[in-house]
């Protein structure tokens, strides 16, 4: 995929319409470069002018922050704080709740200030402004999905619509974990848990997780997060069912059934 950076934007006198923050684990993760295909593949389809930052994008500084090393985040933030106003960015959108709660959030107050979407936000504002349309009798149509809140994007944000409006468009069957919402349980890798070994106890949360979603009785497990992804995808896998449950994340599902 040829995808123009910021840089080449900025170049020949241009401004795309949003950048597209990757993100540390969409560029690095093997399963997260996936969403960030499926979410860049649908903006080249319908026709959005988009940029990365490419090699000059840097981590947001999310997990040294939740780690207590505010020192490694004041520096890595004001980094891309810089590089971001030089291009004069207004509009980032980004596939990570993490990535999407620093830079709307934290940003802020060293000087950053964008108007800041997560893909699930955007999608649907694109599916309601018609832009997205899918295939009639898709991939999905009829099967049963459950959504995972991510804490950073739920509890974090209260965006609970938008990732639900997205998978309406699917046709499919939503059935809902006990635990959703503001009453979801976390998967086990915020606040930079996913970068240590758990604390010793009964089960791991993600296993729980696992055992949650599969119980819905659901083919696919809607996610919307890069750290959400891996675990969710180790508690299926504890359960026994990776081969009939699938992990996808929001983008994935849109991207499959997309028309055009």
């Amino acid at each position: 995929m040829q995808i123009k950076t910021m840089a080449e934007y900025f170049a020949s006198g241009e401004s795309p319409e949003i950048l597209f923050w990757v993100g540390c684990a969409g560029s690095f993760d093997q399963r997260a470069q996936k969403i960030t295909k499926a979410f860049a593949t649908i903006l080249t389809r319908i026709g959005v002018k988009f940029a990365i930052l490419g090699k000059e994008e840097s981590c947001t500084g999310d997990p040294a922050r939740r780690a207590g090393n505010e020192f490694i985040f004041q520096m890595m933030a004001q980094n891309n704080i810089m590089v971001l106003n030089n291009y004069e960015v207004k509009k980032i959108v980004t596939t990570c709740p993490h990535c999407f709660n620093t830079l709307k959030n934290e940003y802020p107050e060293l000087g950053g200030n964008y108007e800041v979407l997560h893909h699930a936000t955007y999608l649907q504002q694109l599916i309601d402004a018609g832009k997205i349309r899918m295939k009639e009798g898709g991939a999905f149509k009829g099967r049963k999905i459950t959504y995972h809140d991510s804490c950073y994007l739920g509890r974090a944000n209260e965006i609970y619509e938008a990732p639900r409006k997205v998978l309406e468009v699917l046709d499919a069957e939503l059935v809902e974990m006990k635990r959703c919402r503001s009453n979801g349980l976390c998967c086990g890798a915020g606040g930079a848990q996913m970068f240590k070994e758990e604390e010793k106890g009964n089960t791991r949360i993600n296993f729980e997780r696992g055992r949650e979603a599969v119980e819905t009785g659901a083919a696919v497990i809607a996610a919307n997060c890069p750290f959400c992804m891996t675990m969710l995808t180790d508690g299926v896998k504890e359960q026994g069912k990776e081969e009939s449950v699938k992990v996808l994340d929001i983008a994935e599902l849109i991207a499959m059934d997309l028309e055009g």
